[in-house]
C-alpha cells in the first residue's frame, strides 16, 4: 500500500515506519523535524506542519491510507482529518491514548486517583479526538490505544486485543512495547478489522 505517515520522527512513528517498510509498503514519512526520521531505502521524507491544512492535503493526496502518530496537543487534528478527506483519502489510522480506556465500569484511566496531572491535558485531548472521529462522516478511521505503559522495547510480534477496557497481563501489568504496537498498527492497516472503531492492544 501507499501510506502517508504523519509524525514519523516520534518514538511511535519511527517504529511504525520501520514495520511498514519491512512489510514492503511504500511510505511517505512526514514530520515536523525531518532529521528525526530514520533513514530507510525508498522512503520519501518531507517536512510537514500537521496543523497546516493545505500542506496536509497536498502531502497525502494519492495515498491509500494515512497514519497519524502526532501527539493530540501538538496539532489541530480535526483540521488535519478535514485536510485528509479533502485529498480524497478515506482510510485513517491513529496512535491513540490509554487515558480514555476504562479501568473499572464507568471509570476511565485518566480519571483514576493515580493518573499523573501533567498527562491529563494530552489524555483529554485524545479522548476529545476519539469523540470527534466517532461523529466524522466518510472516513474509515481506526483509533488504536496502547496499554498503560507504552515505551520502546522488543518486537515479539505478538499482542492481545481489547476494546474499551485497559488490558492487563497475568501479573497485573498493563504494557506493550512500541515495536509490538507497530505490528498491531500494520496488521490493522492490512486487514481492516476495526473500521470506524477504537481498540486497544497489550502484551
Amino acid at each position: 500500500m501507499k501510506v502517508a505517515l504523519i509524525g514519523a520522527g516520534g518514538n511511535a512513528g519511527q517504529r511504525i515506519l520501520s514495520e511498514l517498510v519491512a512489510r514492503g509498503h511504500h511510505v511517505t514519512a512526514l514530520a515536523r523535524t525531518p532529521g528525526k526520521v530514520p533513514v530507510h531505502e525508498g522512503v520519501a521524507v518531507h517536512q510537514l506542519d500537521a496543523s497546516d491544512a493545505d500542506a496536509v492535503t497536498a502531502a497525502v493526496a494519492g495515498h491509500d491510507a494515512v497514519i497519524s502518530a502526532v501527539k493530540f496537543k501538538e496539532a489541530d487534528l480535526p483540521g488535519m482529518v478535514g485536510a485528509i478527506l479533502a485529498a480524497g483519502v478515506t482510510r485513517f489510522l491513529t496512535v491513540g491514548g490509554a487515558g480514555s480506556l476504562f479501568v473499572t465500569p464507568g471509570v476511565r484511566e485518566m480519571d483514576g486517583p493515580g493518573f499523573p496531572e501533567f498527562v491529563k491535558p494530552e489524555a483529554r485531548a485524545g479522548s476529545d479526538f476519539l469523540d470527534f472521529l466517532r461523529t466524522t462522516q466518510g472516513l474509515d478511521w481506526t483509533f488504536i490505544s496502547p496499554s498503560r505503559i507504552f515505551e520502546p522495547g522488543v518486537r515479539s510480534g505478538t499482542y492481545r486485543i481489547g476494546q474499551e477496557d485497559l488490558l492487563f497481563d497475568a501479573s497485573g501489568k498493563s504494557w506493550i512495547s512500541m515495536e509490538d504496537y507497530a505490528v498491531a498498527m500494520a496488521d490493522e492497516l492490512e486487514q481492516g478489522r476495526h473500521l470506524r472503531a477504537r481498540f486497544t492492544v497489550g502484551q
